[in-house]
């Protein structure tokens, strides 16, 4: 049994990253033969992306995908840890899970991903849910097959989760959720360790892969269709730092642009890594989208300080204008955290102001949540919990109101959309995003599924566009 240990995972040394390359076990290949599963993913597109590759595991050890939990015989939770919420939803899966195994034994449960990176969730399973079967984390992903294998012959719950700064598993299998567009891995983990997040503890260190792998990935793609890709990482701009090769995020952007494929996105930024040669490259390319998330978390340099967060509120505006100035027609995202440890009301407003000034397409807004571990977890904090819902109200409004006149700007307007799938809220339509990243229902025939075409936006919400083909 290996469990996970907090102080092994804040160790950053400067050993050398092992590249390996997956293969499959031949005598795993059949031992789901007759069997289903059903994995339920929490968190972020790294999640969404490592859940893609537990699918195509699976499916190469002979499994089907069942469309519920309840008619699946195996279940695996691909679990977030970034905030409290996501925490209590998992183990309120896992309460779902008890239940089923109840009424059929022969199920068999299992967690992964960043929770289970987590020193206080292994130990609390271990004591309270220890019907579980297996457990993993994310940094032995790829080792699912053996892990597996020896959960369905023990009658004990398997545990294997390494407290380490990371390799590099390339070759791994994938099961994309949509045809269209794909997630691509360019880099692990992160070393920025801002005071209230636990990534750097259950994603180990950042680590890049090799740009060659990088674009014969996305070249492949390319060539079976795909249009569209987004480059993922906890913090995509320090790509490169860690191979000494002075290449970094700005040459990978210019070569993936350069593969002639029609959408290139990336998620997500950290302002601090965010260089001018980069922002050239965006405003050069077409196929770089103009879409931009850029997490700005409070507009206090007090507060940001706290945070660890490595740079001023006049020096995170001076980059949203150059971006704006460089990149025609831009859309830019953000995250904000309120009520964190010591925030005053001064504070609250000074990111208030930084909003009215930089009035954003959209907004990820959280009240602090903090986890167990962190620096920002033990600092103190007595604002009360109904000041941090209303300072959240309160911004919210703000954010709906900015993105509401973000939108209107495209009433009448013809724009590309890459249609992605059929509309969930509009029958007889079909859904995708424009190339700013706004969500539009767009009345079309099926067959234009998979293209990009020119829409008219005939009306507008706050979170949605409705439009016809041009």
């Amino acid at each position: 049994m290996l469990t996970p240990h907090l102080n092994e995972a804040k160790k950053r040394t400067k050993s050398l990253v092992k590249i390996e390359n997956f293969k499959m076990p031949e005598e795993l290949k059949k031992i789901g033969l007759g069997k289903t599963y059903y994995v339920k993913t929490y968190g972020c597109q790294m999640n969404v992306h490592d859940s893609e590759n537990i699918k195509a595991m699976l499916e190469e050890m002979g499994f089907n995908e069942a469309d519920s939990m309840e008619k699946a015989d195996l279940i695996l939770l691909n679990t977030c840890a970034i905030r409290e919420n996501a925490h209590n939803k998992v183990f309120g899966m896992i309460g779902r899970i008890k239940h089923l195994k109840e009424e059929r034994p022969e199920i068999i449960a299992g967690v992964c991903g960043c929770m289970a990176q987590e020193e206080v969730v292994v130990n609390e399973i271990l004591d309270k849910f220890s019907f579980l079967n297996f457990v993993f984390g994310t940094h032995n992903i790829h080792e699912l097959p053996e892990i597996l294998n020896k959960a369905m012959h023990k009658n004990n719950i398997e545990v294997e989760v390494y407290s380490c700064e990371g390799n590099i598993i390339e070759d791994m299998p994938a099961k994309r959720d949509s045809k269209y567009k794909a997630y691509v891995n360019i880099m692990y983990g992160c070393d920025k360790f801002c005071t209230y997040c636990i990534v750097p503890y259950t994603r180990g260190k950042q680590r890049s892969r090799r740009f060659g792998d990088i674009i014969r990935e996305v070249k492949n793609l390319k060539d079976n269709g795909y249009k569209e890709v987004t480059l993922l990482g906890q913090n995509v701009n320090a790509y490169g730092k860690d191979l000494n090769l002075e290449y970094d995020m700005s040459d990978l952007l210019e070569e993936v642009a350069k593969t002639g494929i029609e959408r290139v996105r990336f998620i997500t930024s950290h302002p601090w890594d965010f260089t001018d040669k980069m922002i050239d490259v965006i405003g050069k390319y077409p196929n770089i989208m103009p879409y931009i998330h850029l997490p700005l978390q409070s507009g206090s340099d007090r507060i940001l300080k706290l945070m660890g967060r490595r740079y001023t509120k006049e020096s995170y505006l001076e980059l949203f204008n150059k971006i704006k100035e460089t990149v025609p027609g831009v859309a830019i995202t953000t995250d904000i955290i309120v009520g964190f440890p010591g925030e005053s009301e001064e504070d609250f407003k000074e990111t208030l102001d930084v909003v009215n000034t930089c009035k954003y397409d959209s907004a990820f807004t959280f009240i602090f949540s903090p986890r167990e571990g962190t620096p920002a977890a033990k600092m103190k904090d007595d604002t009360p919990l109904s000041v941090k819902e209303d300072r959240l109200h309160q911004l919210n409004e703000l954010i709906n109101k900015y993105a509401l006149e973000a939108n209107v700007k495209y009433l009448g307007k013809t724009v590309p959309v890459l249609l992605e799938t059929i509309s969930e809220k509009k029958d007889g339509m079909l859904a995708g995003y424009t190339d700013t990243m706004k969500l539009v229902n767009v009345k079309a025939p099926h067959d234009k599924l998979g293209k990009i075409v020119d829409v008219k936006i005939t009306d507008v919400k706050t979170w949605s566009m409705d439009g016809e083909i041009a």
